[in-house]
């Protein structure tokens, strides 16, 4: 069954790229040249990536690269462009702020980081690139849930479990819901020592070109490094800094 699968899967990239090449769309017939294949092979293939938009039948009966491929590419292509325009701004907040700046993206009901700058004393293991933490506990990830409409948040939320991480985590979906509309109104959140005793973060949502809150900016470090007295100050470069981003992202206000 391994072995039929991967063959199934070999094909179906033969046929992609077949597609990919061709300069314009292609029968059933010609594909079945091309590629090698049986017509009823390419056909029973082109029935699954047609359900999945990565192939696309004309008026003609042709056949064509489907907009999921088009799609699946330019998130690739727009999580390259993003990282490479956040980093100096990372960059920036680590120098002026002394803090680890991080740049997060929701997945689920989950926050990944996929950029970090740290000063030189470095800061604990679990803020590396590629690390998730619960949304609902993370300063990035209530910016970007703060920014859902009521129905996809009921839906990232739905079934959620709000453990307790430390005494400061939210546990109540109510208290946590009002929460969110405060940062919606202020533009930045909070992680006050929810996830990890002695440890803070900032940040604020940044923008694409079409208003969409795709990432967050934001900042970390210990109760002491992010004193009471330091919040506003921080969250005005870090808002700041998650505005020049979404100005490079193509975003206006």
């Amino acid at each position: 069954m391994g072995e039929n699968s991967v063959q199934v899967l070999d094909r179906a990239f033969d046929i992609l790229e077949a597609l990919a090449r061709s300069r314009g769309p292609m029968g059933l017939t010609d594909l079945a040249q091309v590629t090698s294949m049986s017509k009823s092979t390419v056909h029973r293939i082109l029935g699954t990536m047609l359900d999945r938009g990565y192939a696309e039948k004309t008026l003609e009966g042709l056949y064509t690269i489907g907009p999921k491929m088009f799609d699946t590419l330019s998130y690739h292509i727009n999580s390259l462009e993003l990282t490479t325009e956040a980093k100096p701004y990372l960059a920036l907040l680590k120098r002026t702020l002394g803090l680890t700046a991080h740049l997060g993206i929701l997945d689920g009901g989950y926050v990944s980081y996929i950029e970090k700058e740290a000063p030189d004393w470095g800061e604990d293991a679990y803020t590396t690139v590629g690390y998730r933490s619960p949304a609902y506990c993370s300063s990035m990830g209530k910016c970007l849930l703060a920014c859902l409409s009521r129905e996809q948040l009921e839906e990232v939320l739905y079934d959620y479990e709000f453990k307790a991480y430390t005494p400061n985590t939210f546990t109540r979906k109510d208290e946590f819901a009002r929460y969110l509309h405060r940062v919606r109104k202020q533009g930045w959140a909070i992680d006050d020592e929810e996830y990890e005793l002695g440890h803070r973060c900032i940040a604020a949502p940044v923008f694409n070109y079409r208003g969409d809150a795709i990432a967050a900016v934001g900042v970390s470090g210990t109760i002491e490094t992010i004193a009471d007295d330091r919040i506003e100050q921080i969250a005005q470069q870090v808002v700041l800094a998650a505005q020049r981003v979404s100005g490079c992202m193509g975003y206006a206000e």
